[in-house]
């Protein structure tokens, strides 16, 4: 059994291979520990890996895996790998110094759905150029998985959008002295089958890893990892599902190239060069909605920038509010002194921009209990009706889950007819759908609540007691909107709100003009249709609505991806 001698204290101010002052711990894992470092013979921050050495170096994996890192790196200089400045020894750790990216990983990034589809392509197209340099300098990566894929901050280009990092498994194509046939290593989910089996790998082993990554980062699950080690294990080799199953709205040919990369003969996958082709091709065709990361060279012209994330929670946290605000309003009278509308809104504010989708459900479930103490169950059961649907139907838009009541206040305007091109916003086209449909239902609850018709319904007020009782309510608000047909309008909407990006592309200026003209004519003439056929009068301000929703979907188009946040540090998967 090996020893080793005692890692550096994150805070130890002593100098290592005589330059290197280290400082804060950024990261940890099984082969070493990373921290901050000033190097002051040059003057600037980088990043030191620390390596343990045991006392008999020929029992230690790690110092093989250091020297191999070392000596794959210097091969390598790229934008899109992590470039590694020195590395040496002394007693007791093995270091390697490299550049320091301050940004956070793939995986962390995900994991929060922080990135729009373009995002992901280009993360791609970064990841395929690395690779591409690295195999033709016989370098063949072996472990290529979100984990190890670093996203900066402030990418300089979309060329380095995404930084790959850690070749401490790497294979060098003319040094068999550290990679032999039956060296299995790497991260099994991630393994193409011949490098699980233990057989020769080569460019096309990376490739599969990145169609996996890829493949994960579109459909939002990995076709491979299993619940425990060993049912992922028997997935490794398999055919998997097609990706299109998930994500039919991505273009085809980007679908069918991610699909052949992660076949199981290296034969039938092709090359990182027909994968990049077809990301290329698929940028301009797949939604950039939210996006964080730098624009890639081939992308076509730049709009008006997104509000950065900080700004949109602060937008959600507004709206949550301002509708906990309006629902308390009339019922101040009833409540505890403590609780009044503006205190309460005040605070749904706070929780929600801290935390969107726990702080929302926590201020639904507040205001539902504020309505019961205040003798309004009719009031809470309304309300109730009008939430419960808003998580299942938008999950993926935690940041625009009080963006339906946006419908019946647009309704109030008599420009009810725009709302779809405000949920043709969201990301993801289920969460586009999940808003256009939640808007039609809250407009459709809203109407004998306000006694207006603000859409397709009567404007008949619903009796004055409704809001005291739970079966007027149930019976004059509920049951009606949803034996009256007005809900049907949830049809339309859902489905104009989910295709709006796909029509109007934010390419070129005229052809995105006569294509929200004709997406808002073509919902327009539906509402039209679907209230004739219902035998209610034509919805109020329905051409108004048209208009708003034609100039409110081509400026969406106009929008491109959003400038970098600083919401996270730096962060390094070792």
């Amino acid at each position: 059994m090996s020893t080793t001698e005692p890692l550096p204290a994150p805070a130890d101010p002593s100098l290592v291979l005589e330059r290197y002052r280290l400082g804060r711990r950024l990261g940890r894992g099984g082969f070493g520990t990373v921290f901050e470092a000033h190097d002051e013979r040059l003057e600037r921050l980088v990043a030191v890996k620390v390596i343990p050495v045991s006392v008999r170096p020929d029992e230690s994996p790690l110092e093989h895996r250091a020297a191999r890192e070392a000596l794959a790196a210097a091969r390598l200089d790229h934008p899109g790998i992590v470039a590694v400045f020195d590395a040496g020894e002394e007693p007791g750790a093995r270091y390697l110094v490299s550049e320091l990216v301050r940004g956070r990983s793939l995986a962390e990034l995900e994991a929060e759905d922080a990135l729009s589809d373009r995002d992901v392509l280009r993360v791609g197209l970064a990841l395929a150029a690395a690779l591409a340099h690295a195999h033709e300098r016989g370098v063949v990566h072996r472990d290529v998985k979100p984990q190890n894929v670093m996203v900066p901050d402030r990418a300089t280009s979309g060329r380095g959008a995404a930084k790959l990092t850690d070749f401490g498994v790497a294979h060098l194509v003319d040094d068999d002295a550290l990679t032999q046939t039956g060296d299995v290593v790497g991260t099994l989910a991630y393994m193409a089958p011949e490098q699980a089996e233990g057989r020769r790998v080569d460019a096309r082993t990376d490739l599969y890893a990145l169609g996996l990554v890829l493949y994960e980062a579109l459909a939002g699950d990995h076709p491979v990892r299993g619940a425990s080690p060993a049912a992922t294990a028997r997935r490794v080799g398999s055919v998997l599902r097609p990706l299109a199953r998930s994500r039919a709205d991505l273009p085809p040919r980007l679908a069918a190239a991610i699909d052949r990369a992660v076949r199981p003969k290296p034969a039938e996958r092709g090359t990182v060069e027909d994968l990049s082709d077809a990301l290329i091709d698929a940028l301009d065709a797949v939604e950039d909605i939210g996006g964080a990361i730098a624009r890639h060279p081939l992308e076509g012209p730049r709009h008006l920038p997104v509000p950065s994330r900080p700004v949109l929670r602060l937008a959600a946290g507004l709206a949550a509010g301002g509708l906990a605000t309006v629902v308390l309003a009339g019922q101040a009278a009833t409540l505890p002194e403590p609780a009044t509308p503006l205190l309460a809104g005040a605070l749904t504010v706070l929780v929600v921009a801290l935390l969107p989708r726990a702080g929302w459900l926590a201020a639904a479930v507040g205001l539902f209990a504020a309505l019961l103490a205040a003798g309004r169950p009719g009031a809470a059961l309304v309300l109730l009706a009008a939430v419960a649907p808003v998580a299942p139907l938008a999950r993926r838009a935690r940041l625009g889950w009080s963006l339906p009541a946006a419908a019946p206040l647009l309704g109030l305007a008599a420009l009810a007819g725009a709302y779809p091109a405000l949920a043709g916003r969201a990301r993801r086209i289920s969460a586009r759908a999940g808003l256009g449909a939640l808007g039609a239902w809250w407009l459709v609850l809203a109407e004998p609540v306000l006694g207006e018709s603000v859409a397709l319904g009567t404007g008949e007020r619903a009796p004055a007691g409704w809001a005291v009782g739970a079966q007027p309510a149930a019976e004059r608000v509920l049951l009606e909107a949803v034996t009256g047909g007005a809900l049907l309008l949830a049809v339309p909407w859902a489905l104009a709100a989910a295709l709006l990006p796909l029509v109007v592309r934010g390419r070129r200026t005229a052809p995105d003009l006569v294509a929200a003209g004709c997406w808002a004519g073509a919902l327009a003439l539906v509402t039209g249709v679907l209230a004739d056929q219902l035998g209610r009068p034509e919805p109020p301000g329905l051409a108004l609505g048209a208009c708003a929703a034609a100039a409110l979907a081509f400026a969406g188009g106009r929008v491109g991806p959003s400038g970098p946040t600083d919401e996270q540090p730096y962060s390094e998967v070792p």
